[in-house]
C-alpha cells in the first residue's frame, strides 16, 4: 500500500533532524575561526606578535659601538657627522607623503613596508661595509620610522570605540615589554656571553623577520580617518565638515603655545636620544671599558612615568605649568651634568633623569593638546606638530652637527641643546601667561577639567577619549 501523508511528513522530519545532529558532529568548532570571528581579538593578537619582535631588536642600544668596533671600523667622528644625521633627512623627507599614503592605502600595506624596510636595514647592517653604504641604512631606518604611524593608527580602524582602551593598553604595552627584553638580553648576551655585536644585530634581524611575516595575517581595513569614511564629522556642536577641521586645530593661544613647546622639546628629545650612544662612547670608549648600554635602555623604560600620569588626578590646568618649568630644570641640568662629567655612571644617570622627565613633560602637553579636539583633528595636528618638530630637528643637524655645517664634536653638541633646553623654557614661560580657553562640550560652556582621570561623558562627544585612553596606557 501507500503510506499516508502524516506519516510521510514525520519521515522526513525525523530524516531532516537526523541529518542536522549528523552536521553538527561533522563539523567541530575550531577555536582559530572562533578568535577570528571576534571583532577585535583576532588584529590585537597579531598586531601585538609584529610590535613584539619588530621590538625585539637587543643589537640596538649597541649600535656605535658596532659601527666603531672592528666590524665596521669606521671613526666616531664618520658615525657622528656623516652616517647619524642621515636618518634625520630621510625621515623629514618620508614624513609627510607616508602619512598621506598610509591613511590612503589603510595601514596594512605601510605596517607591511615597515617590516621590509626594517629586514633591509639590518641586511645592510650585517654585509655591508664603508660610509656610504651605511648612510642607506640610516635612510631606510627612516623609513622604518616614517611608517611607525601605521602600527599605532591601524588598530582604531578595524576595532570598535568600545575597546579603544583596551587595544591600545595592549599594543603599547607589548612594546614597552619587548623593548625591555631587548635591551636586558643584548646586555646579558654582551657582558656574560661575551656575544659578537654581529651575532646581536643577526638575533635582531630573525626577530625583525618573523614580525614581517605577522604583518600578512593581518586584516585588511575597511576604513581609514581620512579617506576612506564620510566627508562629514561629528561633533559636540553638530555636524562638520573636513575643510574646516584644520581651521580649528590652532583655534587659541594656548593651544598654540603648548604645539610650539611640544615640538620644540620632541626636537631636542630626538637629538639626545640619537646621538646619546656617541657622548657615553666620548667619556667611555667601548674599545677600552666594559659598556652598559643595554641595561641603561632597560632601566629607562622602567622609568617612563608617564605610564602613571593617567591615574594621578592632578588639575593639570594648574599644576601643568608648574610641572613643566621644575621638570625642564631637571632635563637641563641632566644636560649640564651629561656636559661636564668624565664619570660613565653619572652620564648614565643622567639620561635616565632626561628620559623619565622628558616621556612626563610630553605626557602632560600631548593631554592639554588633545583634550580640545576630537580624535581627527588630534592626528592632524600631532602629524603636523610631528613634521614641525623634525624640521627643528633638520636645522640643528644640518647647523652644528653635519660635515657639511659646523660638523662639532659631540659634547659641544650637548652644550648647544643645553641652549636650545633654556628656549623651551621661555616657551613654558609664555604658556604660563596665557589663560586657558572655554571648551563647549554638548550646548554648554564649561571649562573641561583638566584631570586625566575624569569621568568620559564629558568628552565623548567628541571622541576625545580615544586620545586620553593613549595616553594613560
Amino acid at each position: 500500500g501507500t503510506i499516508p501523508r502524516r506519516d510521510k511528513r514525520k519521515s522526513r522530519t525525523s530524516h531532516d533532524r537526523q541529518g542536522l545532529i549528523a552536521s553538527e558532529f561533522k563539523k567541530p568548532k575550531n577555536p582559530i575561526n572562533e578568535i577570528r570571528s571576534s571583532s577585535w581579538i583576532y588584529p590585537t593578537l597579531v598586531l601585538c606578535i609584529y610590535g613584539f619582535f619588530s621590538m625585539m631588536r637587543p643589537s640596538e642600544p649597541f649600535l656605535t659601538p658596532y659601527l666603531t668596533g672592528p666590524d665596521k671600523n669606521l671613526t666616531i667622528d664618520e658615525v657622528t657627522n656623516q652616517v647619524f644625521p642621515v636618518w634625520t633627512y630621510s625621515y623629514l623627507v618620508l614624513l609627510f607623503p607616508v602619512f598621506l599614503i598610509t591613511d590612503y592605502l589603510r595601514y596594512k600595506p605601510i605596517i607591511s613596508l615597515q617590516g621590509l624596510s626594517f629586514i633591509i636595514t639590518w641586511l645592510m647592517l650585517l654585509f655591508f661595509q664603508g660610509v656610504l653604504a651605511m648612510q642607506w641604512m640610516e635612510f631606510f631606518y627612516g623609513m622604518v620610522t616614517a611608517t611607525e604611524v601605521a602600527y599605532y593608527a591601524y588598530i582604531y580602524s578595524v576595532v570598535s570605540a568600545d575597546h579603544y582602551q583596551k587595544v591600545t593598553s595592549y599594543c603599547r604595552s607589548i612594546t614597552l615589554v619587548s623593548t625591555t627584553v631587548a635591551a636586558v638580553l643584548g646586555q646579558l648576551l654582551v657582558s656574560l656571553a661575551e656575544l659578537s655585536y654581529f651575532y646581536l644585530n643577526a638575533i635582531s634581524l630573525a626577530s625583525l623577520s618573523l614580525a614581517f611575516l605577522a604583518s600578512f595575517f593581518l586584516p585588511m581595513p575597511k576604513k581609514s580617518m581620512f579617506f576612506h569614511k564620510n566627508h562629514i564629522l561629528e561633533t559636540p556642536q553638530g555636524r562638520m565638515g573636513q575643510d574646516t577641521m584644520s581651521n580649528e586645530c590652532y583655534c587659541t593661544k594656548k593651544l598654540l603655545y603648548w604645539s610650539l613647546w611640544w615640538a620644540l622639546a620632541t626636537a631636542g628629545y630626538n637629538q639626545i636620544v640619537n646621538y646619546i650612544q656617541v657622548l657615553w662612547d666620548d667619556k667611555a670608549p667601548s674599545q677600552n671599558y666594559d659598556i652598559y648600554n643595554g641595561a641603561v635602555e632597560a632601566a629607562a623604560t622602567f622609568l617612563i612615568t608617564s605610564m602613571a600620569v593617567g591615574y594621578v588626578k592632578i588639575n593639570w590646568d594648574l599644576s601643568g605649568e608648574l610641572a613643566l618649568g621644575i621638570f625642564s630644570a631637571l632635563d637641563a641640568g641632566s644636560l649640564f651634568l651629561m656636559h661636564f662629567t668624565t664619570n660613565i655612571w653619572a652620564c648614565y644617570a643622567s639620561y635616565l633623569v632626561f628620559k623619565s622627565c622628558y616621556m612626563l613633560l610630553i605626557t602632560i602637553s600631548t593631554f592639554q593638546i588633545a583634550v580640545n579636539l576630537s580624535m581627527e583633528r588630534y592626528a592632524l595636528m600631532f602629524g603636523f606638530n610631528n613634521f614641525v618638530a623634525l624640521v627643528i630637528q633638520t636645522i640643528i643637524t644640518v647647523v652644528v652637527v653635519d660635515s657639511r655645517g659646523l660638523g662639532l664634536k659631540i659634547v659641544t653638541q650637548v652644550n648647544s641643546i643645553i641652549h636650545f633646553t633654556f628656549t623651551v623654557w621661555r616657551i613654558q614661560l609664555v604658556i604660563k601667561s596665557t589663560p586657558p580657553s572655554p571648551l563647549t562640550v554638548k550646548g554648554k560652556n564649561k571649562l573641561l577639567p583638566d584631570v586625566l582621570n575624569f569621568d568620559l561623558h564629558y568628552v565623548q562627544g567628541n571622541k576625545c577619549y580615544q586620545t586620553l585612553y593613549i595616553l594613560r596606557s
